[in-house]
């Protein structure tokens, strides 16, 4: 007699299981999927039953949850306890699954099963249920939502809430505005007298005339004076209520002459050399009839706040360098390479498209200027005079470039921020427009070729981008200082802030870090390799002080004063792409018939560079790399464990903390406590109070990486980059049978 094995059943039934009371009071209660407020903060919209996308290859790592959107944010709650992880980048104002709206590049809606996909912007219809929700962010990630599960009614009300809230109509919608005027009066209580001091801010904000006097003082710019007329911004809407101007030039002169300039911008002091030359940056001249004689007395009194009276030399940033369009195309480029298209690392063709993309030609072009005007500052003893159209974007690039190439102080972390702060918040740089913050974009490259002169790192530039995207700062919220001190007015007056506050305690710039990140995190922001004054180097096997023996070079000055002019004969800089390739080059021996600047240029080479002197970019094309940790930091393709820059970060970092463990301990040693015979046993300092983030390991104990460390470090690649649903599967993965995914570009352009 046979057996009959029994049939599998054909039906699974997805409902829960009834529970009985025994097994509820068993089991642990659900998890309530409620999101973390900042004062003022409030839900708009939330759904459920929602998967947010991990992998472009599989759906089984996909986390399940709540997606909310806020006042502030796009906030993703999981349903389940994630592992935790040896290590978290913990922001103290955003979750890991956090975006701020105003991050949000595009809001795109899909519904795969009709074919159609919108971009949605504020104040439209949504005719479909979305089925899915693809965030494409400003800091270059692509994050999906999917909602099969969800209610297709939360879901079309969650999306169009997202949409309209990251395309405000005006500022004052911003959820910053309504941040800090809940925080100052929650917080009454910690300030003294109804005030805090500035004092705990290290950064200057060069909004009151004592910074400019301290910059005069730090420059040594005896000829040069702070000037007022432009309190309550009555001259210039852009430029900032002090601003420094030549001795020789008096108040009414200048009025008299910002008229003729492009919306009022007088000539701005930014800087003097210890030589007596002087960079200053200016608008054009709006009436060529007068250019010629405001030009000639704007030289000439800049002329005479030299010690000798040196003629001065003007670079036209316009003609000589790419454009704003241009360098938005380019960077728009780069991004589609890194990020957008399907990452093929081991195709050439991914290098020869980020070289057709003309974004390393442009930095390129724009460490290649500002070298030549250090050339003219440093060798010739001239004043440079960098003109451009408004004054706004291409001169904030190039006068910062010049000032880290020549002055040790803006390459530490508070003489950067300074630096940021006067060359482009407080000159005027439409930071508003730039970051598309309503709806109506390197100084990098340096830091690669010299790490030891720069007390910051990749990662501090990284978070610097990033912090534009967070409306709660006023740095980079604003296009002018006369816009941020007007709506910043507004607001006191809209929350009970007394006028007399000092608007930097009520609605904080950028560089207060402890706001976003703890004191741990922060050390993340110290370089190991920065070099400190009276340090050594080592050239040829030969130990060398830093201090170079310092060269005269006396040049007659014949011809037009214009600073390609004098270097290049005249000849468009960028369209030679390879017009510095002669002077700075590896062969460094003299060659017949060198110009100046040539000579110049190879005798500063063949000598060991000094971190705290003036610093020259190399700009052969193999010197130039891209941005990895910016560009790069989301693809999963380009993930190395264990390796990349980090690997030499981490191994510096423990060197230096033992290295300052030891100096401790030996200070410990040479001074004993009072009262006591022999020393107590040496200790190194704090935990909390050490300048690494990677601490030193046991004496016995080799040195191990982390295996949590990659070339992504401090960030994750997961769940930020999912690019499946809109652009398909790359051929050669089809070819080789990966699972084909529905791509948009092929649905229906159907934008009802």
């Amino acid at each position: 007699m046979f057996s009959v094995k029994p049939t599998k059943p054909t039906f699974k039934s997805y409902l829960p299981p009834i529970q009985s009371d025994v097994t509820k009071a068993i089991e642990p209660p659900i998890k309530k999927l409620e999101p973390k407020l900042l004062p003022g903060e409030i839900v708009v919209n939330e759904v459920n039953f929602v998967r947010k996308c991990i992998s472009a290859e599989s759906s089984q790592d996909d986390l399940w949850g709540k997606l909310i959107c806020t006042n502030f944010k796009v906030s993703f709650i999981p349903q389940d306890d994630l592992p935790k992880q040896k290590f978290k980048l913990s922001h103290l104002l955003l979750g890991e699954d956090d975006v701020p709206l105003t991050c949000l590049e595009q809001v795109v809606t899909v519904n795969d099963t009709k074919g159609k996909k919108k971009v949605l912007g504020s104040n439209q219809k949504l005719k479909f249920n979305p089925t899915e929700l693809i965030l494409y962010c400003k800091d270059l990630r692509i994050i999906r939502f999917c909602f099969h599960e969800a209610g297709p009614e939360s879901a079309k009300k969650v999306c169009l809430a997202i949409a309209h809230y990251s395309h405000p109509a005006d500022l004052q919608l911003l959820f910053g505005f309504e941040y800090h005027g809940r925080r100052y009066h929650e917080s009454k209580g910690d300030r003294v007298n109804g005030s805090t001091p500035r004092g705990r801010l290290k950064t200057p904000i060069f909004d009151c005339s004592s910074d400019w006097d301290r910059e005069i003082k730090r420059t040594g710019a005896s000829e040069w004076r702070v000037c007022s007329i432009n309190e309550g911004y009555s001259i210039s809407p852009s430029l900032p209520e002090y601003i420094v101007v030549p001795v020789s030039l008096t108040d009414q002169n200048l009025k008299q002459y910002s008229l003729f300039f492009a919306d009022q911008r007088i000539p701005l002091w930014c800087w003097n050399h210890t030589n007596g030359s002087a960079l200053v940056r200016m608008a054009s001249i709006n009436d060529p009839l007068e250019q010629k004689k405001i030009d000639q007395r704007v030289f000439t009194a800049i002329s005479r706040s030299h010690p000798l009276h040196i003629e001065v030399i003007s670079s036209d940033l316009d003609r000589w360098l790419p454009g704003i369009q241009d360098i938005q195309s380019a960077f728009v480029k780069i991004r589609n390479i890194c990020v957008i298209e399907p990452f093929e690392e081991t195709e050439e063709r991914w290098l020869s498209a980020v070289e057709n993309s003309r974004w390393l030609e442009y930095v390129r072009a724009f460490l290649k200027h500002s070298a030549e005007i250090v050339y003219n500052l440093d060798a010739r003893n001239t004043s440079v005079i960098l003109q451009e159209e408004e004054d706004r974007d291409l001169n904030c690039v190039v006068s910062s470039l010049v000032q880290l190439m020549l002055d040790p102080h803006y390459r530490s972390l508070a003489g950067f921020q300074s630096l940021v702060q006067k060359e482009w918040v407080m000159a005027g740089h439409r930071f508003l427009d730039r970051c598309n913050h309503l709806k109506k974009n390197d100084n990098k490259e340096m830091m690669n070729q010299y790490p030891a002169a720069f007390e910051i790192t990749e990662f501090y530039l990284t978070v610097l981008s990033d912090s534009m995207w967070i409306p709660l700062f006023s740095t980079f919220l604003f296009n002018s200082p006369k816009q941020r001190a007007q709506h910043l007015m507004d607001f006191a007056k809209n929350k009970a802030i007394p006028q007399v506050e000092d608007q930097v305690l009520y609605f904080p710039p950028v560089w207060n870090w402890s706001l976003q990140f703890s004191s741990k995190d922060q050390t993340l922001f110290n370089n190991p390799m920065y070099v400190g004054k009276g340090a050594a180097c080592v050239h040829n096997g030969e130990v060398k002080s830093f201090t170079r023996t310092k060269k005269s070079f006396s040049f007659p000055l014949r011809g037009t004063p214009t600073l390609r002019n004098a270097l290049n004969g005249g000849e468009d800089g960028l369209a030679r792409r390879g017009s510095l390739v002669s002077v700075l080059r590896s062969d460094i021996s003299p060659v017949k018939d060198e110009s100046p600047s040539e000579r110049f240029f190879r005798e500063w080479f063949s000598r060991p560079a000094d971190q705290h002197g003036v610093l020259i970019p190399l700009l052969m094309p193999s010197h130039l790399a891209l941005w990895k940790l910016f560009f790069l930091r989301w693809v999963p393709e380009a993930c190395i464990l264990k390796g990349g820059p980090i690997t030499t970060y981490h191994a510096v970092s423990q060197l230096v903390d033992e290295i300052e463990i030891l100096k401790s301990q030996l200070r410990q040693y040479k001074r004993p406590s009072p009262g006591r015979m022999t020393p107590a046993r040496p200790s190194g300092p704090p935990s909390d109070q050490r300048r690494m983030y990677f601490s030193t390991s046991s004496p016995n104990t080799p040195p191990a990486l982390p295996d949590f460390l990659t070339s992504s470090f401090p960030y994750s690649t997961v769940g930020n980059l999912c690019r499946r649903s809109i652009y398909g599967t790359p051929i050669s993965k089809f070819l080789n049978g990966a699972k084909t995914w529905l791509s948009t570009e092929t649905l229906a352009n159907d934008t009802v």
